[in-house]
């Protein structure tokens, strides 16, 4: 009898420790899970804003360390500045429309060159940064309206051409007197990568930079969904809050070239702030606003350009041929109001505000 109550006694002890050990191995596990899922941090948003190439930039981005990186982005922008800008005088760009050579010293007059030659190409002229004397003339430079006869616009047109400069590594020249660089079309798309870059330098991955309107957009927002920008509405009226539609950017450059508000009226003629560079003259067409995305800004902004020169059936046309940009167009349909293009690998990206 002793020796069964021994056992008895043996094996509930056993038995508790096992439970005591099950129960406390259990809460140890949801201790873990409970201490882990409190110690993810949470990434603080930042939001910073300014001005630059005479008009605003909003930067947002997640940061664990709520690190201030606005002294930072302004240096650098006031550095970019210098180097591309047509309105200070000593900037490399205009030391260039001064001269006949430059040697490049600061960093980004190369690649917006070798970016603009290849956009150039692909668009048979229609994206042209040699077209800075035309803009000049027609009012759109630093200058402000110039605008004088025919006779002289037909002569400017003999220092248009991407085709009339030569640049290597290190150096930019003229091969015809008279040129004149304008980087404006491209200019703060090529800034909103900039700014793009120093961000991922500094190991944020989660960003939406914005420069006048042209935006680059990685990773995703404090909700962890996909940055979402809208596009205006075409129409001179139409603020902020007023979209055509929404599109999703999932780590692209996006840019949007329009009519329809930069323009002044000469002798009852709207004039638009777009020039053909094979005509000298602002374009006249159905097509309101071209929206481009692709891998960088600066890309986008010099296609969107380019198609607001091209109009409606030459964009869609370039659409087609290329695969590296997609783009959402708004054109006049001829009864006083809009329709859309878009491309197919965009749509699923795209919604429309009206719609819900």
């Amino acid at each position: 009898m002793r020796q069964n109550a021994r056992k008895n006694i043996i094996y509930s002890i056993v038995l508790l420790t096992a439970i005591l050990l099950v129960y406390s191995w259990r809460n140890r596990d949801k201790t873990e899970a409970e201490l882990t899922e409190m110690s993810v941090p949470v990434a603080g948003k930042i939001t910073l804003s300014g001005k630059t190439m005479g008009t605003t930039y909003n930067v947002t981005y997640l940061d664990e360390e709520n690190r201030d990186l606005q002294p930072s982005i302004d240096s650098l922008l006031v550095v970019f500045n210098q180097s591309l800008s047509t309105y200070i005088p000593d900037s490399e760009l205009s030391q260039f429309n001064l001269g006949d050579t430059l040697d490049f010293d600061l960093p980004y007059l190369l690649p917006i060159l070798e970016a603009s030659k290849t956009v150039f190409e692909n668009t048979n002229g229609a994206f042209d940064p040699t077209v800075g004397p035309l803009v000049n003339i027609w009012g759109f430079g630093p200058g402000g309206p110039e605008l004088k006869d025919s006779v002289d616009i037909k002569n400017l047109l003999a220092t248009v051409g991407f085709s009339k400069i030569d640049f290597d590594q290190k150096q930019l020249r003229k091969k015809v007197p008279g040129i004149y660089l304008d980087f404006s079309a491209i200019a703060k798309g090529y800034g909103s990568d900039v700014v793009a870059e120093f961000l991922t330098q500094k190991g944020i991955s989660d960003y939406l930079v914005e420069i006048g309107g042209e935006l680059v957009a990685m990773g995703v927002n404090e909700k962890g969904e996909l940055w979402k920008v809208g596009v205006n509405r075409p129409e001179e009226s139409a603020n902020a809050s007023d979209l055509i539609s929404i599109i999703a950017l999932q780590d692209r450059g996006m840019a949007t070239s329009g009519n329809y508000r930069n323009y002044y009226v000469r002798d009852s003629v709207k004039i638009s702030h777009t020039i053909n560079p094979a005509t000298g003259y602002p374009v006249n067409h159905t097509l309101l606003s071209a929206t481009v995305l692709a891998d960088n800004c600066m890309t986008a902004d010099a296609y969107a350009t380019a198609m607001m020169v091209m109009g409606k059936e030459r964009a869609i046309a370039l659409d087609s041929a290329l695969s590296e940009i997609e783009v959402f167009l708004i054109y006049d349909d001829g009864n006083g109001g809009f329709k859309t293009f878009a491309s197919e690998s965009l749509k699923p990206f795209l919604s429309f505000p009206q719609e819900n």
